[in-house]
């Protein structure tokens, strides 16, 4: 997003026609809408929330950036079971990133395949190793099978 936002989206009761006082829970709906920019917040109290879940949803800071914030900044005890899986969550969005490159690269040396570039084009225009490239293929044609 642009900017931090917040927003509370509930019902409301607005009497339209009559006075009637309907029994139960009209208010059960609550949502907070929260939008996280791009940028980390500074250390400010409007944002204070938004500053704790950008640094923990940030890719850009390194788990111990994240610690750092959430310990110092918090007062959160971060214990080693704590320290684990804030780095678990580093590393699982870096591995994300990476099969989302490789998903990338399998998809274009398939097309350059199709389109009837042989392994060894394909490997020099690619700058991959030709063994890669065969697996590559040869997982495309058993999947076709």
């Amino acid at each position: 997003m642009d900017e931090n936002s917040m927003n509370h989206i509930h019902l409301t009761n607005d009497n339209l026609v009559g006075s009637y006082v309907w029994k139960g829970k009209i208010d059960l709906i609550n949502i907070i809408m929260i939008g996280l920019s791009k940028q980390l917040p500074k250390r400010d109290e409007q944002y204070k929330l938004h500053r704790l879940l950008g640094a923990l949803l940030s890719k850009e800071l390194t788990a111990d950036e994240k610690l750092n914030i959430i310990g110092n900044e918090y007062d959160i005890p971060v214990e080693e079971d704590f320290r684990k899986d804030v780095g678990v969550m580093c590393n699982l969005s870096q591995g994300i990133k990476e099969d989302g490159i490789a998903i990338g690269e399998a998809r274009i040396i398939i097309s350059m395949y199709n389109n009837g570039f042989t392994a060894e084009q394909i490997a020099a225009a690619t700058d991959k190793d030709i063994k890669d490239i065969e697996i590559i293929i040869r997982g495309k044609e058993l999947a076709t099978v």
